[in-house]
């Protein structure tokens, strides 16, 4: 099997034109770091708090969690949600410890209190505090006119002592250096490696991460940055091999896996797959073990579909609990089972509704895929898309 996947790794390079990069000597070796974002949000109307972590038996499988998201503003980072984030009291019921926050002035409260109690029940787990976002990367530009003034002004905020023994390092998502996001970036190709060398040299020891793009096409957004360059100063990167296709970008379709691990024939666009960003950013310089592959606890998907395979056209985003064309593992797994697969990922065709995601079993494989290619591990976006019982979580770890 092995074999056999080294062989469609390699068509699915040549399909996109790429040259093929063999996997490191290191190949095989266990990645080591699972890693899953906690969203700041959640503990709204999702209702996912940090105990949820502990009690799925997330906590136990996790190596790294990164807490989404600081803001990025006026040139340093900032508090995304003080309420969520480090005021709202914890009653002895919903508290990781069993036990209410403490009344007494200055007392942390709010989720930063909760992570902090749950790294007392698990020692080695890392937390760092994500900054930035699809909302929020609009601030990189300012910071990246003065980096040291940003890495100064994150530093102090990741390392207040309000929180202390909370976060273990910073991970910076920018979306995206010199490219195009919900904003624009014109900094140029080498802000994002000056901004990044600034938070190692101030943020010294402690970890320093990066969730980057994905876009393996040609001239796309990897090749506007120099992301070879830069990870010297990095521990890895979160590359977000996910959301390749989305309805609310082809509202009309083509249907299409959001995570293609492969190329496939037919698919809209070429380098849009997860191995081929992999091996881009190889070529760029950037080593196989400071890769992390990105795995969704979540579907995209379309209304108005006939037609089961991918490439169908649609009227347009299916409903979602919170956002059109969005939707939870934990709700599509019953709501519209898994009943195709194609491109190293699943797909569900029921009614008029065509969704795609990751199973157990592609997210298993995917796991699989990053030691085989050496990767540094694996890593997901979010925590509170999987079952309560961590279903994907648990499979992923599995492989690990």
């Amino acid at each position: 099997m092995l074999r056999m996947r080294k062989r469609i790794a390699v068509v699915a390079l040549a399909l996109a034109g790429a040259s093929v990069v063999a996997p490191p000597a290191n190949a095989g070796q266990a990645p080591g770091k699972v890693m899953a974002y906690f969203a700041d949000w959640d503990v709204y109307a999702r209702g996912y708090h940090v105990k949820d972590i502990e009690t799925s038996g997330s906590a136990a499988k996790l190596t790294h969690i990164n807490y989404a998201f600081g803001n990025v503003t006026n040139g340093g980072c900032a508090v995304g949600d003080p309420w969520a984030d480090h005021d709202m009291p914890y009653d002895a019921a919903t508290s990781v410890s069993g036990q209410a926050d403490s009344a007494e002035p200055g007392a942390l409260h709010g989720s930063f209190n909760q992570i902090r109690e749950l790294k007392k029940l698990h020692p080695k787990l890392k937390v760092l505090w994500s900054f930035g976002g699809w909302t929020w990367s609009a601030g990189f530009t300012e910071a990246a006119k003065n980096p040291a003034a940003f890495a100064e002004s994150c530093y102090r905020l990741v390392n207040d002592p309000r929180w202390a023994g909370v976060f273990d390092g910073i991970d910076v998502d920018w979306e995206y250096p010199n490219a195009c996001g919900n904003t624009c970036d014109t900094s140029g190709p080498k802000a994002f490696t000056e901004l990044v060398k600034a938070l190692r040299a101030k943020f010294g020891r402690q970890l320093v991460t990066a969730a980057i793009t994905a876009d393996g096409s040609k001239d796309g957004k990897i090749d506007a940055t120099e992301y070879g360059a830069a990870s010297r100063y990095l521990d890895w990167y979160n590359v977000m091999t996910y959301d390749y296709f989305v309805a609310g970008a082809s509202p009309a379709g083509p249907t299409a896996p959001h995570s293609p691990l492969r190329a496939y024939p037919g698919i809209p666009s070429a380098g849009y797959y997860a191995d081929a960003a992999v091996q881009k950013l190889r070529r760029q310089g950037v080593p196989s073990a400071k890769m992390l592959l990105g795995l969704g606890f979540y579907g995209r998907g379309w209304d108005g579909v006939t037609q089961k395979q991918p490439g169908g056209s649609a009227t347009g985003p299916a409903p979602g609990t919170y956002e059109a064309g969005v939707e939870d593992y934990k709700v599509l797994k019953t709501k519209c089972p898994a009943n195709g697969r194609i491109a190293g990922t699943a797909y569900a065709k029921c009614g008029t509704q065509w969704w795609s995601y990751d199973t157990p079993e592609t997210a298993s494989a995917k796991a699989g895929y990053a030691k085989s290619q050496g990767l540094g591990g694996v890593f997901a976006w979010e925590l509170s898309g999987d079952t309560a019982n961590a279903e994907l979580l648990r499979a992923i770890a599995g492989r690990c």
